[in-house]
């Protein structure tokens, strides 16, 4: 097995085959690097290579390497060897690249708090896989090394330093595409009921709702607090494992400064349950802000303070809930985290501050999984909202400008606002954000497993300017 540590060897290309079911892998949340692959073509002597059996694959590897390990994965990275424990294996990019050639990237994290993305190549047919390579590919959500493909189609490996916007994850202008939100729901085991958000069209995006396929009737809810859409169904024990897919068709557009009415404006100075308002915050936004004249000022003063503050880090208990008192504490979580802390600052100086989540659609390629929700943030001055997203901007810090009054055209929004209200309400109350399913079993909540898949419909090479939705 090869063993390599942050992709520092020469630079190396991969031949595709076939394509649907490799461009969807190399620059998500696992950008690749391997030796040239050469895809044989599927024989009716070789079973079929599926999803699971890779997933099966390399959790019995790193079972197998954490039995050795004493209780640890281990691997050399930067002269010293690392611990770690799986957090999950990323399921949208697991790939055949052949009848006996497999990829897998997984989420790991050491004892120390630090999170990797391990990237892994397999070789062999079901039950039979062995690892090949193993390459740590980021480290706390920074990547190594990125990928771009050439005019013959191959993708080679492309260094961070000087890479494009569009390797970066920014495209500018529009961007088209289909978008599939599917989830497979859990073990049912008595009276259930499920929230998913409904993506709607507004200035910066137009959805056409395709196809809805639910296993059960359902209502659509309006939060009444933000003016949400919500999926709600009554589910039972029949429901079990059953799956929930809305296909939608999107045009989205890069945002910029836009105006708005200042009263407004104003409602998004209220707290929300996890961005109170307090004295430490205030504090806090106030030295930070310290010297600066006006409301922009200060809104740049306090983004530069969570990029320098923060690290993005999703590790031990509390990240990924938006709370503004964990963010602050801990200084480490994923973008929930980053835009809550922004946003209780921002708020505490009289600035109006809103979140929105959905998903950031891979840019350099045009079909495939995404990693999950990604969320984001608006400030309000000079009588114009502008658009941020601070933790795009820490781990790629070339784009710390752009996205300091920009999000790029390559989004999805599903809601916006934290604290939706809906009725027939949750028994937790006022749903937090909502991105994944919300599925309470009996008053108590549950996982649902959920995919985001896309098929770019517009041309990326060809993305001009377009003006917004009216």
């Amino acid at each position: 097995m090869t063993i390599r540590a942050s992709g520092l060897s020469a630079a190396r290309v991969m031949s595709l085959f076939p394509a649907i079911l490799l461009v969807g892998i190399l620059s998500g949340a696992c950008n690749k690097e391997t030796e040239t692959v050469q895809s044989e073509p599927a024989t009716s002597s070789v079973p079929p290579i599926v999803t699971g059996d890779i997933q099966a694959g390399i959790e019995k590897h790193i079972a197998e390497q954490v039995e050795r390990g004493n209780g640890f994965f281990t691997i050399p990275f930067e002269g010293k060897e690392l611990k770690l424990k799986l957090v999950r294996v990323h399921v949208e990019y697991l790939a055949s690249l052949g009848p006996e050639d497999q990829f897998a990237c997984v989420d790991m994290a050491s004892s120390d708090g630090q999170f990797y993305d391990i990237d892994f190549f397999l070789k062999g047919g079901r039950d039979a896989m062995t690892v090949t390579e193993t390459t740590v590919h980021k480290l706390n959500g920074q990547p190594f090394y990125l990928w771009k493909q050439n005019e013959d189609k191959h993708w080679v490996r492309a260094p961070v330093d000087n890479a494009s916007r569009e390797l970066l994850g920014v495209l500018t202008g529009h961007d088209m595409f289909e978008f599939r939100y599917q989830a497979t729901l859990p073990d049912i085991t008595g009276p259930a009921r499920c929230w998913l958000p409904l993506a709607g069209s507004d200035d910066f995006q137009k959805v056409t709702v395709k196809a809805i396929h639910l296993p059960a009737a359902h209502r659509v809810l309006t939060d009444t607090a933000h003016s949400n859409q919500v999926i709600f169904l009554e589910l039972g024990p029949e429901h079990s494992g059953k799956s929930m897919e809305i296909v939608y068709d999107v045009t989205r557009f890069e945002k910029g400064a836009y105006a708005d009415d200042p009263a407004r404006a104003a409602r998004h100075l209220q707290p929300e349950r996890k961005v109170p308002s307090n004295d430490t915050i205030k504090a806090t936004a106030e030295k930070a802000v310290e010297g600066r004249a006006d409301d922009l000022m200060r809104a740049r003063a306090l983004y530069d303070h969570v990029i320098e503050s923060m690290r993005y880090m999703k590790f031990g208990e509390g990240w990924g809930q938006g709370d503004i008192q964990y963010a602050c504490d801990a200084l480490t979580g994923n973008c929930t985290d980053y835009h809550a802390y922004f946003i209780g600052l921002a708020r505490s100086l009289g600035i109006p501050a809103r979140f929105a989540i959905g998903v950031a659609i891979p840019s350099e390629r045009d079909d495939g999984g995404t990693d999950g929700y990604h969320c984001w943030a608006e400030f309000y001055a000079d009588g114009k909202w502008w658009p941020i997203d601070i933790s795009e901007a820490d781990k790629f810090s070339a784009l710390s400008m752009y996205f300091f009054g920009h999000h790029p055209a390559n989004r999805f929004e599903f809601t916006h606002g934290r604290d939706l209200m809906v009725d027939p309400e949750p028994a937790s109350g006022p749903i937090n954000f909502l991105a994944y399913p919300l599925l309470e079993i009996g008053g108590q909540p549950k996982r649902v497993s959920t995919l985001f898949l896309f098929q770019r419909t517009g041309c990326r090479s060809c993305n001009h300017e377009v003006p917004p939705v009216r």
